[in-house]
């Protein structure tokens, strides 16, 4: 009798082992996350450790198996943010998510993705057009006035002051506002229940 009652015990133990294995998914290194934020991010206000907040877009499905629902929490944090600068250096902005709350479940993962990152956009052409077009309105102005040495004059003036304007603005910044929408991967695996 002994002998028998141990072995169902092995035999319920087995099951039981197995039905929480079957319930434990890989989510594999790689998988994209479609993530839309909740919260505004920007170069010239986010500080590195801010925190980010979001929520998948899309579910996670593996095998035709939804494992993670649509709208799940995700949260992260800004890990570079540099505001333009007035003569050089354009403005980055970089994020990581780190947990992962799925829809209607108690418990966070801790995971770990690929770095999301942007650089403002150059403003050379901008600024050369805020330079050349004070000074040929000055040689303009200056031929008017004076001639050709009255252009020459006028020119140097007109694209001084437009120096002096890009000397004195800041280039483009990066901003993602709430409900952007941004994708990032899994760096590692990911077991879930």
């Amino acid at each position: 009798m002994t002998t028998r009652w141990l072995a169902s015990v092995v035999v319920f133990i087995s099951s039981i082992t197995a039905v929480d294995a079957a319930r434990r998914v890989t989510i594999p290194e790689g998988t994209a996350l479609r993530v839309r934020l909740d919260t505004t991010v920007a170069s010239n206000t986010s500080r590195v450790e801010d925190q980010v907040h979001g929520h998948l877009v899309n579910a996670i499905v593996i095998n035709g198996r939804t494992i993670v629902p649509a709208n799940s929490r995700i949260v992260g944090t800004v890990i570079d943010a540099d505001r333009s600068n007035r003569v050089k250096g354009r403005a980055s902005l970089a994020l990581r998510f780190n947990e992962l709350t799925p829809r209607g479940d108690d418990e966070t993962y801790r995971i770990r993705t690929t770095t999301w990152r942007r650089t403002a956009e150059a403003t050379k052409g901008e600024d050369a057009v805020k330079i050349a077009a004070p000074a040929v309105g000055g040689a303009v102005i200056g031929a008017l006035a004076g001639g050709k040495k009255g252009a020459a004059i006028g020119a140097g003036v007109g694209g001084g002051a437009g120096t002096a304007v890009v000397l004195s603005t800041r280039g483009k910044e990066v901003r993602l506002g709430r409900g952007s929408v941004l994708i990032v991967r899994l760096s590692q695996p990911l077991l879930v229940q």
